[in-house]
């Protein structure tokens, strides 16, 4: 529904969080909030678990900035965004269940009501040393996108989720800012000796020409609906089962970005060289891929990652990330004369 209430800006107060829940037609008038909490450790957005005496549901409220980095800009409407991704999906029930019920959205304020999927937790613990993740998982995690990429197209709708805004500050992030020679981070406050390893990479014009290639198809529009930041944050380990969150980086582009991004996060966790490949076979068993085009976007996803700001719980040493970014770079020069 929309908004009674305009230019709301949410925090934990309790009384206020009432009457305007209560607005919305989301608290009953007789219903009280018990129990206010943050759900997780979430990047983008202002996030709230909202506790009654009978039920409980996430309040999500996107800003014209990154919740976790208030000095980066994003698009204030990113909450409808992804609204409309659940919205597309919903005709789709082998997809819908696997994330949150949409109970409601208050455009004017990019405020969501959504279902409480409970006690969980998302799959960042694969970043930490000597964890695998177990092909059962993985079969559903690549499933997932597989079916997305298969069911929601421009052959099966004519419902269109451009996106641009969101598509433009990720490009910053991926293809631009981890190759600025200046971008005020200070990499080796992440990791002694990243910093140096990085410039290398800065000053690589024959690299950065390709990302920049990649990035003009990244910002284009495409055929295949994608979550659009499927990587382990997004993965979620419930009572029942693996839920996916987030799509507020959703689009229609290439599919192999998705696979490509989330190969790079497998990577990243130390997964072995099995199950990267599994990763792939699975997809390929249920959709079409591009393969070189899939590295190309896992190589920018590496770099981007252990180079750009959107730093992960990482434990692997220097001289991993400095093989991760070799062949990373080695991927997207290949064939290309020095």
């Amino acid at each position: 529904m929309n908004s009674l209430m305009k230019n709301i800006r949410l925090t934990t107060n309790k009384t206020a969080l009432e009457s305007y829940l209560k607005a919305q037609g989301w608290l009953l008038l007789n219903e009280t909030i018990e129990h206010v909490e943050i759900p997780g450790a979430g990047n983008m957005n202002f996030t709230l678990r909202i506790k009654t005496h009978d039920r409980s549901y996430i309040i999500k409220q996107s800003r014209d900035y990154v919740e976790k980095y208030p000095q980066v800009a994003a698009p204030e409407e990113r909450a409808l965004k992804e609204a409309a991704f659940y919205t597309l999906v919903s005709i789709e029930d082998t997809l819908s269940k696997l994330m949150p019920v949409l109970n409601g959205v208050d455009s004017e304020n990019h405020v969501l009501n959504l279902e409480d999927l409970g006690s969980s937790t998302d799959y960042s613990y694969l970043y930490e040393k000597d964890t695998i993740l177990e092909e059962d998982e993985l079969q559903e995690i690549i499933s997932f996108i597989a079916r997305l990429h298969t069911s929601i197209n421009t052959t099966t709708t004519t419902n269109t989720l451009a996106n641009l805004e969101m598509r433009k500050l990720n490009h910053e992030h991926i293809y631009n800012y981890p190759y600025l020679a200046d971008n005020g981070l200070d990499l080796n406050t992440i990791l002694p000796g990243l910093a140096e390893v990085a410039a290398l990479y800065k000053s690589d014009d024959v690299l950065k020409a390709e990302l920049q290639i990649l990035g003009s198809r990244y910002l284009k529009e495409g055929n295949t609906l994608l979550h659009g930041d499927y990587f382990p944050g997004s993965w979620l380990k419930t009572s029942k089962g693996l839920k996916i969150i987030d799509p507020e980086f959703c689009f229609f582009g290439d599919a192999e970005f998705e696979l490509g991004v989330t190969l790079a996060h497998l990577k990243m966790a130390a997964q072995s060289e099995k199950i990267i490949n599994k990763a792939i076979e699975l997809y390929e068993e249920k959709a079409p891929l591009d393969k070189q085009l899939c590295y190309k976007y896992m190589a920018a996803e590496l770099l981007r990652r252990i180079l750009g700001l959107a730093q992960l719980p990482l434990t692997l040493s220097l001289e991993q990330r400095t093989h991760l970014l070799e062949e990373a770079r080695s991927i997207l020069v290949r064939n290309i004369s020095n």
